[in-house]
């Protein structure tokens, strides 16, 4: 791949930065989410340390678990989805991904599903993503 003629605009630098962010309030998310349903379930412990240790513990080995943290994204999935809704097949957008963002054109938009192409002398074959798992700046 040939090196891009100009710089990304400085909204996509900006989500590039974000997009790890994003991830790690995903995280975060999951261990709030963890540590109350420990506590419901243990109501009688009278220390909260030890519930949001096991709580930390639960997350990280979840985070072990690659299709859990795949289809986890309740914070990064909803940005997503508000990024990408003006989006129509025939325009042109970015794929982001932590510190890289890449120039890509819809070609299709199926509810919460997009077929994407890069705009590079690659290939012309389309990659079909969930909405919810990319970023795509337009």
């Amino acid at each position: 791949m040939r090196s891009p003629l100009r710089r990304p605009p400085a909204a996509v630098g900006r989500w590039t930065a974000a997009a790890r962010a994003l991830r790690w309030v995903d995280a975060l998310v999951a261990w709030l989410a963890i540590w109350g349903v420990v506590a419901m379930a243990f109501p009688s412990a009278s220390r909260v340390a030890p519930l949001a240790v096991l709580a930390a513990l639960v997350a990280v080995l979840g985070a072990l678990v690659r299709p859990l943290r795949a289809r986890w994204r309740p914070v990064s999935g909803a940005v997503a989805l508000v990024l990408s809704a003006r989006l129509s097949p025939g325009d042109q957008a970015w794929y982001v991904r932590p510190g890289l963002a890449e120039r890509v054109l819809v070609t299709a938009r199926h509810g919460t599903r997009v077929v994407i192409v890069p705009l590079n002398d690659e290939g012309a074959e389309g990659l079909s993503v969930r909405r919810t798992r990319v970023l795509l700046v337009p």
